[in-house]
């Protein structure tokens, strides 16, 4: 004797598109739209077919869509890290805007230096997404080679160079260092040091506050690097390293530091604090990043502003316009290079 299978499910216990349009009353077509290309479909339409297909549990079949459109619906992204917040909030702008034109995210971790960089776009590239996001602009030659051979719209992020790979929003580091000298010195300080995380993008803040300190006549600057990402306990750890160089060797103390980052701040901060040093009087403090507790911090953290949110949204808007097939779209709508700039927050700690 035959069994009936429950309406909208076929022997297998699968629901197909064709049952979620049934449920929903609209062509197959339109459910496909509403998974695939929800800006072509009215938000009543979307709202009528995600409620069916929520009803119904279906799940689309994202491979067998992909290798009918040639298309995955995916967009890798590639971070140094998540273990500080620096990254946080591109990482979420990206998502957001990625998501409402219906692409999904899939992130990979290179670490410092970027160590696993090359093997995780050999394995990104075997499932053919439909766009690449990279942090920074220093890569490998076959890293390079393998990205124009594949095709695929790419946008560096979080650096600048005037020839990318292919698209690019950042700003340019060397700069941020050398406007934070340039404060520093018209705020009277002499006498500059630098506490720094074993990066790339630090190295070239390190680069332009040095080249800046010395336009100024502010020379022999130390520098303490420590281990990336820089943390509170290494900065304070460095600060303490910093403090206790003897004098005889001709070492000054500095009255100002420039750290490659909040965190490592942070730690400064609680170092001199915990030797009973007046802040800013005896030492002033500079940050890099201004995350969310730079200004909640005692006294609160002079710091250099990058808006984080900006990067992922521009940088989602290069991909997409490039993604969608609008020849030579890019950055501004014209391919190419967004310099988001960056901006100096001077607070108590200076």
């Amino acid at each position: 004797m035959s069994r009936s299978t429950p309406s909208g499910r076929r022997a297998s216990g699968s629901v197909t598109l064709s049952d979620v349009a049934k449920l929903a009353g609209v062509s197959p077509i339109t459910v496909s739209r509403v998974l695939n290309r929800p800006e072509l479909v009215t938000a009543d339409t979307i709202g009528i077919v995600r409620d069916a297909i929520a009803r119904t549990g279906y799940v689309p079949n994202l491979l067998a869509g992909g290798l009918a459109s040639r298309r995955s619906r995916l967009v890798a992204a590639i971070f140094p890290t998540i273990a500080n917040s620096m990254f946080a909030e591109t990482m979420e702008a990206l998502a957001d805007r990625l998501g409402e034109a219906g692409y999904q995210v899939l992130l990979g971790l290179s670490g410092y230096p970027a160590a696993r960089e090359d093997d995780l776009l050999e394995a990104i590239l075997s499932r053919r997404p439909d766009g690449i996001l990279l942090t920074g602009i220093i890569h490998s030659p076959g890293t390079r080679q393998r990205l124009l051979a594949a095709k695929v719209p790419v946008v560096e992020i979080w650096d600048f160079t005037p020839t990318p790979i292919d698209m690019l929003v950042g700003f340019s580091h060397e700069k941020a260092g050398a406007a934070v000298a340039d404060h520093l010195h018209a705020k009277g300080y002499r006498r500059f040091a630098m506490i720094e995380a074993d990066d790339d993008r630090a190295a070239l803040r390190r680069r332009g506050f040095l080249s800046a300190s010395a336009r100024r006549g502010v020379t022999g600057v130390p520098v303490i690097t420590v281990p990336a990402p820089g943390l509170l306990r290494t900065g304070r750890e460095a600060m303490a390293r910093l403090l206790e160089r003897s004098p005889l060797d001709g070492f000054q103390r500095p009255d100002a530091v420039f750290c490659s980052s909040d965190a490592l701040a942070q730690g400064v901060l609680a170092e001199v604090q915990s030797r009973g040093m007046d802040l800013p009087g005896d030492i002033a403090v500079m940050g890099f990043g201004d995350l969310d507790f730079a200004a909640h911090t005692f006294p609160a953290l002079s710091t250099v502003r990058i808006d984080r949110r900006a990067i992922g949204t521009l940088a989602a808007d290069a991909l997409l316009a490039r993604m969608d097939g609008l020849s030579g779209a890019g950055p501004s709508a014209g391919g190419g290079v967004i310099d988001i700039g960056f901006e100096v927050i001077e607070r108590a700690s200076t």
